[in-house]
């Protein structure tokens, strides 16, 4: 990465390569902005070597010609990027297992690399949930569950709705994690509403007790909004795992390195590692 990038001379924070297991970077792909293949092309042949999965949002996927899907997650492929569907199963698991069974059969086909496993918007059991890990992995992709302290959460539900449903405990949704850990999963999404997104105020808490009692090799925390990813960086290292819009990429990976970032992180985030 350094021979490649222009002003190699410069020092940057030291950064695995890719396949990273620390500092890892997904990317949401389309949703609130189309993208096609040209679109992400021009994303990952400049900022390629810093985004290690895209994520599809909302189902997004499921509208697009089935060739042009295939398209972009060739694309994605290319430049070594993992591609997620994003938490849209619980749509449909709302239409039953056979509904299920297909859907994960045809993220093979397309290519898919990873099937997050999201509830949001419904309460399943936590073996059913396992069972889901289990099957998803038993196609020979990845399996991502994501777990979070609010019901509800997802589809920009409003502050004043999420704070009317209430939120779990946090050492319940702990709990949660450690089992999809222990049965495989390849990383646990920690969903950020009720944490840093729609809250009056962030539960900084809870995001010290899930990186005390699960660390952070296997967690990856939402953070689509500047002040967050930062934050994060700031408490937590350069080597915390995010998720933050393909927009925000180059503003994320100038704080990794450490040669941007505003008055209170501006030359902090440094790391020490022997030649």
């Amino acid at each position: 990465m350094a021979n490649e990038r222009g002003y190699p001379f410069l020092r940057l924070n030291q950064r695995q390569t890719k396949p990273r297991t620390q500092g890892i970077t997904e990317i949401r792909g389309p949703y609130y902005s189309v993208m096609g293949k040209r679109y992400l092309r021009d994303v990952l042949e400049t900022m390629g070597a810093y985004v290690d999965s895209v994520k599809f949002a909302g189902g997004s996927f499921t509208l697009m010609p089935r060739s042009a899907l295939e398209e972009i997650i060739a694309t994605a492929h290319e430049f070594d990027a993992l591609v997620s569907t994003g938490g849209f199963i619980e749509h449909v698991l709302t239409q039953g297992p056979e509904a299920v069974e297909k859907y994960i059969q045809e993220c093979k086909a397309v290519g898919f690399d990873i099937i997050e496993i999201s509830c949001g918007f419904i309460t399943i059991p936590t073996d059913d949930w396992l069972r889901l890990v289990e099957k998803v992995q038993q196609a020979g992709l990845k399996a991502k569950p994501e777990v979070g302290i609010q019901f509800g959460a997802g589809g920009a539900t409003t502050a004043e709705a999420l704070e009317a449903a209430g939120t779990q405990d946090p050492e319940w949704m702990i709990q949660q994690a450690k089992r999809f850990i222990d049965a495989g999963a390849y990383m646990i999404m920690i969903e950020s509403e009720g944490i840093t997104e729609s809250v009056k105020s962030w539960r900084t808490d809870v995001v010290a007790k899930i990186i005390n009692e699960l660390g952070l090799e296997k967690i990856m925390f939402e953070a689509a909004e500047p002040e967050v990813f930062s934050w994060y960086i700031k408490n937590y290292g350069p080597e915390v795992n995010l998720f933050v819009d393909h927009s925000q990429i180059v503003q994320l990976e100038c704080l990794r390195a450490g040669i941007w970032g505003t008055q209170e992180i501006w030359g902090r985030v440094l790391t020490y590692k022997e030649k």
